[in-house]
């Protein structure tokens, strides 16, 4: 007798028919057909089941703040530093939660629920870690929450940056984060580097750091952080998120930085939606896209995952909180549309992301915690064509949310009633 049985499940590997059984909130069996009764049954009906989603890079202190204090009227990166930089004196902790609780709520209903959030440390009040620190507790029953230590506007450059940044540490933050290349001087970005993965090293925390997210070619701070990397001994430990300049870089010196990367196990994240949205602009034609070297990173053996960055803020007016989202356009600015592409941007959004945040149990294996969502899709390449509703999200054997199926209405004399946009809308073959 387990709690609960879902029949009749695709998963991404290609397996169909496999039926998953849980019991204690962990996996008991996957299998077909298994011959055993439940508390509870879900038919999947044919639908693919698949660990939550995973967000490695997000700014949950931003979010949901579209219009405060005024609009971000260019739409660049530069203008939305400016206006986080007006909002952050003022906001206020009880806004903070609330913002990122209702942020929260949207995730759950994407089957998000696992998330690293960057959190300022720029403001020394620090009001942005004692609320995000709340919301973590707050959440911890529904949704993993890790914090990055993130001095906004500089480790060297802000007034009070380095205390401000080891106070949240003390604070209880998770992970020592950075943004080199928005120092005063290059030179400054680098003893940033070096200083930052001496803490972590000496506290024993990962480092997430913003990286090169220029047009660039010159900004190579992503070199220093892996070299410092393999001198402290914190392979696998480490992401560089954005590495946009390397879409400028020339092919010889990329060459050499990559097998450097490589040996220092540096998980990368790029950021499809914001980066194709803010890189570039200071192109005409032709305009560059802005975003890391996807397919090469992966080719060469780095752990690749995608972060959705920003929803609603000043930086990023649009967002869902869907992941396949972020790997819908990953597909399209990567220009990876083959069926095994697909897969690896899959991947990205799941159990590569899951490796970038260190998660223990993850995954669809006997034995693996029973967090799991079912979409109204029938394998990877659907889910990330359609973006699909979530039938169910799953958190320790619960159902924690449910999306009813998208079916459309027809009112046509020799047509369907309805139609089922993933399961009727697909060619013959």
């Amino acid at each position: 007798m387990f709690d609960l049985i879902i029949r009749n499940a695709n998963l991404a590997d290609g397996r169909s028919g496999i039926d998953i059984a849980i019991s204690g909130g962990m996996i008991a069996a996957v299998e077909r057909r298994i011959e055993a009764t439940a508390g509870t049954e879900i038919d999947a009906t044919g639908r693919l089941v698949t660990p939550p989603f995973v967000d490695p890079h997000f700014h949950m202190d931003a979010t949901l703040s579209l219009g405060l204090p005024r609009m971000n009227v260019s739409g660049t990166l530069l203008e939305g530093i400016t206006l986080w930089g007006e909002l952050r004196p003022v906001a206020t902790r009880e806004e903070l939660v609330e913002r990122a609780l209702r942020y929260c709520d949207l995730a759950v209903t994407q089957g998000l629920l696992f998330i690293r959030s960057h959190v300022d440390t720029s403001d020394p009040r620090l009001v942005t870690v004692e609320a995000l620190l709340e919301v973590k507790a707050r959440v911890k029953p529904y949704i993993d929450l890790q914090l990055v230590a993130f001095p906004q506007d500089g480790y060297y450059r802000a007034r009070d940056g380095v205390s401000a940044l080891t106070r949240a540490l003390d604070m209880g933050v998770d992970i020592v984060g950075g943004i080199p290349h928005f120092e005063r001087t290059m030179e400054d970005g680098r003893l940033s580097v070096e200083a930052l993965c001496r803490i972590a090293a000496e506290r024993g925390l990962p480092v997430d750091m913003h990286c090169d997210e220029t047009d660039d070619p010159m900004s190579r701070h992503i070199e220093t952080l892996a070299a410092e990397t393999v001198r402290h001994g914190l392979q696998g430990r480490v992401a560089g998120s954005h590495l946009t300049s390397m879409h400028s870089m020339d092919n010889y010196y990329v060459s050499k930085l990559i097998p450097l990367m490589a040996e220092a196990q540096i998980n990368v994240i790029p950021n499809p939606l914001i980066n194709i949205m803010l890189q570039g602009r200071h192109d005409s034609y032709p305009k560059r896209r802005g975003m890391t070297r996807v397919r090469e990173l992966m080719d060469a053996g780095l752990n690749v995952s995608f972060g959705h960055d920003c929803v609603m803020d000043p930086w990023y007016s649009m967002g869902s909180g869907d992941m396949l989202e972020v790997g819908h356009m990953a597909i399209h600015v990567a220009q990876m549309a083959g069926v095994e592409d697909k897969k690896k941007i899959f991947d990205a959004l799941t159990v590569n992301s899951a490796r970038t945040m260190g998660l223990e149990g993850y995954g669809l294996d006997k034995g693996c915690k029973a967090d799991l969502v079912i979409l109204q899709a029938a394998d990877p390449q659907e889910a990330l064509r359609l973006k699909p509703n979530r039938l169910a999200v799953i958190k320790a054997g619960q159902v924690i949310a449910r999306t009813a199926p998208r079916i459309g209405e027809l009112f046509l004399a020799g047509r369907p009633d309805a139609i089922d946009g993933g399961r009727d809308y697909v060619p013959r073959l």
